[in-house]
């Protein structure tokens, strides 16, 4: 049996600080501080764009697409609801899967309450650093294509 080499493009498996997973969560904290305002121009901030975004719809086709700013906050303020989603609570589970010190996967279990209705979602980000921050650059969540695609064509 041979040995596992490591990769000469990659460091091989992370193991992050808590320092590491405490600096994602304070991300968190802070975008969705932004998310429960629905000021999508902060949340437009902590981005890298373009931005991609991965998603389906209920006829099973994916849809993959990049968005500039402008498309970001454009769809974000359309299907947030534009700051009138009413009583609006949202728990979040989140768990980061490093893949090195400046990437790391977030894959989020979340309950949203509106108006007194419960969602279950289950999403997932890829965040970057960048300039020495996090910022997040893929956004993927099922669901969405529909919405997506009607907000206007690709930007």
């Amino acid at each position: 049996m041979s040995e596992v080499q490591e990769s000469p493009f990659g460091g091989g498996a992370f193991t992050p600080t808590d320092d590491d997973r405490e600096s994602v969560e304070a991300w968190f904290a802070e975008y969705d501080a932004h998310s429960a305002k629905v000021d999508v121009e902060r949340m437009a901030d902590m981005a890298m764009f373009p931005l991609n975004v991965v998603t389906d719809g209920p006829d099973g086709d994916g849809l993959a697409d990049r968005w500039t700013r402008e498309r970001f906050t454009r769809t974000m303020a359309e299907v947030m609801g534009g700051g009138e989603a009413g009583d609006l609570t949202m728990e979040s589970v989140r768990t980061p899967h490093f893949l090195t010190a400046n990437l790391v996967v977030v894959v989020t279990d979340a309950t949203m309450t509106v108006n007194g209705e419960a969602y279950g979602m289950r999403y997932a980000d890829l965040l970057v650093k960048s300039g020495g921050r996090w910022v997040f650059q893929t956004m993927v969540q099922g669901g969405w294509a529909d919405a997506w695609k009607e907000t206007t064509p690709s930007a």
